[in-house]
């Protein structure tokens, strides 16, 4: 996708009314601090229209990124911020059902693990529970550039393992510093905002 145009057009707390949005819709995940607001601002080809922070816990709201008026990227709220209260916590999850749950456009589901890392009890509970909501979360693996390239194939394979993903799920690994991953993932995204352009052409 060529980006011309984008515009973060909502922006949704914990009292308010979610978007009945008409464009299609991709949403990413992640625990906090893993890089999720350096990801969507690589994929925008932007420095800080997502913000992004040394302290996690950064993005408390559900954020709509218009792009090019075609699709929406959804950024929802990073999981697992130990600084948090647990009511706090609680609300935020809410938040992330509600909008899986109600949203008519969503297209898919990103989930975003530290590829430096084995993924967390926190990952692991939310991938089952994204499962659980009848979706098939794409992973991406994030802070590529942090590891060897001869550690990527190894690291990716403890993902796919400790996270016990289906069969056939894709996982992308991604550097914000070096953009690599980066033409894959839109490649994706296109398939799926592009195919659901030709079924409504069709129809």
């Amino acid at each position: 996708m060529v980006i011309k145009n984008i515009e973060l057009e909502t922006v949704c707390g914990i009292t308010s009314t979610l978007p009945d949005n008409t464009l299609p819709e991709v949403a990413f995940a992640g625990k906090s601090n893993v890089g999720k607001s350096s990801l969507i601002n690589g994929l925008m080809n932007r420095k800080s229209l997502a913000r992004t922070s040394a302290q996690p816990g950064k993005t408390q709201t559900i954020n709509f990124y218009n792009i090019n008026q075609a699709m929406y990227l959804v950024d929802l709220p990073g999981y697992g911020y130990a600084k948090v209260s647990e009511s706090e916590k609680k609300k935020w999850g809410v938040m992330i059902e509600n909008y899986l749950h109600t949203s008519k456009q969503l297209r898919a589901v990103f989930l975003l693990i530290d590829i430096r890392h084995d993924p967390s009890a926190n990952d692991k509970t939310m991938y089952d529970w994204m499962v659980y909501q009848g979706f098939e979360p794409i992973i991406i693996a994030t802070k590529l550039d942090k590891i060897k390239r001869s550690q990527v194939q190894k690291n990716i394979k403890a993902i796919r393992t400790g996270l016990d993903v289906r069969p056939g799920t894709k996982i992308f690994p991604f550097s914000a510093e070096t953009k690599q991953g980066r033409d894959e993932i839109w490649d994706y995204i296109d398939s799926l905002v592009l195919e659901q352009e030709s079924d409504e052409v069709s129809e």
